[in-house]
């Protein structure tokens, strides 16, 4: 069974950092995009970042671009969203999510519209 199970939420400072972890199982990642996205309250879908790792390809959406960075280890399926200089409107639940096609990643308006996906890890920015 087809499993990612995210990790490393919690509640963190306006400028601080976290880094959330993903662990995939059930399933061969690197014939697999998998992709960092999140939802605030009240708020749609919204993508942060998506890797390859069978075809050497990562892209991040802008509002992700120069704070965030996706990394991942194949050899232990094990993916990583390192997050900096975060603000308070990156308050959001942050899901792991594995798609076929990279159309998903420019198309997906719910976590449902990827193939397997977490159950998501609560990140709260404050002071």
């Amino acid at each position: 069974e087809a499993q990612l199970v995210e990790s490393g939420g919690g509640l963190v400072q306006p400028g601080g950092s976290l880094r959330l972890s993903c662990a995939a199982s059930g399933f061969t990642v690197t014939n697999y995009y998998i992709s960092w996205v999140r939802q605030a309250p009240g708020k749609g879908l919204e993508r942060l970042a998506c890797v390859a790792f069978g075809a050497d390809f990562t892209t991040y959406a802008n509002s992700a671009k120069g704070r965030f960075t996706i990394s991942g280890d194949r050899s232990t399926n094990m993916l990583y969203l390192q997050m900096n200089s975060l603000k308070t409107e990156d308050t959001a639940v942050y899901y792991c999510a594995a798609h076929e096609n990279l159309g998903t990643w420019y198309t997906a308006t719910r976590i449902s519209d990827f193939k397997y996906w977490g159950q998501g890890t609560q990140v709260t920015v404050s002071s």
